[in-house]
């Protein structure tokens, strides 16, 4: 059985957030699926997706700084850069990062490792709401 949904996330500040509960809270239809795959698609080229430690807030912040390190801000070689000096920068990340997920279904819930969480990753220092597009499919339970 094949269900989409489009789900709109709260406004963020630029770093990396556990999305898990909010994702979950606007999917329901999950608890349906006995197996199946969740594909998470994220509709933005300044904001991407990733999976990792869901327990220490910690990483997240570690996150930021590296990627801040690694694509800086006012490098001389940007041309992009007509919304901000945030604004290449957030591309390039988006684009290392990744713009979807796929995640088994088991039971009726995401099949995360223990220690796992879905980030949204905010490259923008001003952004909006993001837009998610979730697919399900899989056989449903009894």
């Amino acid at each position: 059985m094949w269900i989409q949904k489009i789900i709109q996330l709260k406004a963020k500040r630029r770093g990396f957030h556990l999305i898990d509960k909010e994702l979950l809270s606007q999917l329901p239809e999950i608890n349906q699926y006995e197996i199946g795959v969740a594909h998470i698609f994220v509709q933005h080229t300044s904001a991407s997706l990733t999976l990792n430690e869901n327990a220490d807030p910690t990483v997240r912040g570690d996150f930021e700084r590296h990627f801040n390190v690694i694509v800086p801000e006012n490098a001389p070689y940007y041309r992009h850069t007509y919304e901000g000096p945030d604004f290449m920068p957030a591309h390039i990340k988006s684009s290392l990062l990744g713009a979807e997920l796929s995640i088994p279904i088991t039971n009726g819930r995401l099949n995360l490792g223990t220690w796992q969480g879905i980030y949204l990753c905010e490259h923008r220092d001003h952004a909006s709401g993001r837009t998610i597009i979730v697919t399900l499919n899989g056989k449903m339970g009894a």
